[in-house]
This record gives C-alpha cells, sequence and structure tokens, in this order.
C-alpha cells in the first residue's frame, strides 16, 4: 500500500500471514528496498523505517511527523 496524504509517500509491505498487514505483496521489491524477508516492512519516501516496532516507536517519540512532514 503507498499513501501520499503526507508530503512524502508511505509504503507498508505485508503479507496474508503477517497478523499487521493482511495483504499480499510485492516481495521481491520489498526486499530489494529493505533487504529484509520480514513483514511489514515500511518506508517513509525513500526512507525504510522498519516494522510495526519501529513504526510505533517513531509515532510515540514524535519523529514519524517530523518525517512525514519531510
Amino acid at each position: 500500500m503507498t499513501s501520499s496524504n503526507s508530503n512524502k509517500p508511505v509504503t507498508v509491505y505485508g503479507n496474508t500471514s503477517c497478523p499487521y498487514c493482511g495483504a499480499a505483496t510485492l516481495l521481491a521489491e520489498m526486499q530489494e528496498r529493505s533487504g529484509q524477508r520480514s513483514v511489514p516492512q515500511i518506508f517513509v519516501g525513500d526512507a525504510a523505517v522498519g516494522g510495526f516496532d519501529e513504526l510505533s516507536a517513531l509515532d510515540k517519540s514524535g519523529e514519524l511527523d517530523k518525517m512525514l512532514a519531510g
């Protein structure tokens, strides 16, 4: 899923077996961009955020809003 609701597009890769994702992915593209095989893999623009735990930590610290604003 890609969203452009902010200044930077947000991309989330997941799969149907992931309780946090629930959607099929472009696995090869995700692995190439992130270097990871686990899901979800989340990007803000071209920056790899990581998975759910990393996204949640960025949100709680206020850093996610800064990333989204550019």
